[in-house]
């Protein structure tokens, strides 16, 4: 099996290094994977050898191998025969359906905040949406992407609800790479923030019906952008 070292561009060369102090160094290995995919890193259908994601992360074999796992069992990543772990492909109908679950998902996390969230979790919810305006204007992937993150975590904290938490977290592998790819639309960005600038509104309103609403809709925007995209790209391979 060939092994090689991949060298990252210039542009990737030290976005997915692993801080070992933050959160537990496996949880890192494989948010720092899972980001590179989002932003493409690497592509659909690509290897992902073992020593090329060493250098990329910089950590050991065994802790690569861990990530690879818990990658796999979130669908992101699949094992071929003979060639090893490479990234796994969305259709437009899987995605389809996770937007349909995540609308559901989201919408009820919002209705949760306005019923639990403390003060200092509305406080968190909105810093986070003004990184998250910032990073929008950034030319860095990685840094858009790892801000979207944040603020959903805030949200999902706000709410309170453990199972709710751990099934988005069960979704969160392919939402992410989902989110990358609504945002490559022209004009989606700006969009997209003026979506959630509404959420937000909502939220701190105490509004939890509007705030449902307003999830939902900036998930069908999104899937409608998203779904687009991996149509024409399912349409360019054919």
């Amino acid at each position: 099996m060939d092994d090689r070292v991949v060298k990252p561009s210039a542009a990737f060369e030290h976005d997915f290094k692993v801080a070992r102090l933050a959160a537990p160094l496996r949880h890192s290995v494989v948010d720092s994977i899972r980001n590179a995919i989002a932003v493409g890193r690497f592509k659909v259908g690509e290897r992902l050898p073992e020593r090329g994601l060493c250098e990329m992360t910089g950590v050991s074999r065994t802790l690569v191998r861990e990530a690879l796992r818990q990658l796999e069992s979130e669908g992101l990543i699949t094992v071929v025969p003979h060639r090893g772990p490479v990234v796994a492909g969305v259709t437009p109908e899987q995605a389809e359906g996770i937007y349909q679950v995540r609308a559901q998902l989201e919408g009820l996390a919002c209705e949760l905040f306005v019923a639990k969230a403390t003060d200092a979790m509305r406080k968190a919810l909105k810093d986070a949406y003004k990184q998250l305006k910032s990073a929008m204007m950034s030319n860095d992937p990685s840094i858009r992407v790892n801000a979207k993150n944040r603020f959903y975590q805030c949200l999902i904290e706000g709410a309170g609800n453990e199972a709710l938490g751990q099934t988005l977290h069960l979704l969160n592998s392919r939402i992410t790479v989902l989110r990358a790819t609504s945002l490559q639309v022209p004009g989606r960005v700006k969009v997209s923030l003026r979506e959630l600038n509404d959420l937000v509104e909502a939220l701190m309103a105490g509004d939890g019906p509007a705030a449902r609403a307003a999830a939902v809709h900036h998930v069908a925007m999104a899937a409608e952008a998203a779904i687009d995209i991996l149509r024409r790209e399912q349409a360019a391979g054919a």
